[in-house]
């Protein structure tokens, strides 16, 4: 399994950011996939969730502003913030479910090595 997050960088609060994570070694199209955040000093936090079905979930906190999606052709995770604030600043990962396990799409076993974003007011 392999995941690649690219698309962070530096913006002012206000801007938009658009994050992918380019997969391989899963059947993409069949799997609930995520995003988590990293800020320094915070416990790591899932920002939003896919699932097949295309149900999606998101943080309180990015909630409205955030938008996940699922491009299967190109087996391509996404994530559109828009409206970003300091606070979402942080090293966004990319993660993908281990069917091996018990709760495959709760603690989403394979995660990528992650893309900074900073946000400044």
């Amino acid at each position: 399994v392999r995941l690649v997050e690219s698309g962070g960088g530096s913006v002012q609060a206000g801007g938009s950011l658009r994050l992918s994570c380019a997969t391989s070694g899963i059947s993409f199209t069949y799997y609930c996939m995520a995003w988590f955040r990293q800020a320094p000093g915070k416990d790591r936090e899932a920002v939003a969730t896919i699932y097949t079905d295309g149900t999606t979930t998101y943080a309180d906190s990015v909630n409205g502003r955030f938008t996940i999606s699922k491009d299967n052709v190109k087996k391509t995770l996404l994530l559109q913030m828009d409206n970003l604030k300091p606070d979402d600043t942080a090293i966004y990962i990319c993660a993908a479910p281990d069917y091996n396990r018990p709760a495959p799409c709760a603690d989403f076993a394979y995660r990528g090595q992650g893309t900074q974003v900073t946000v400044s007011s």
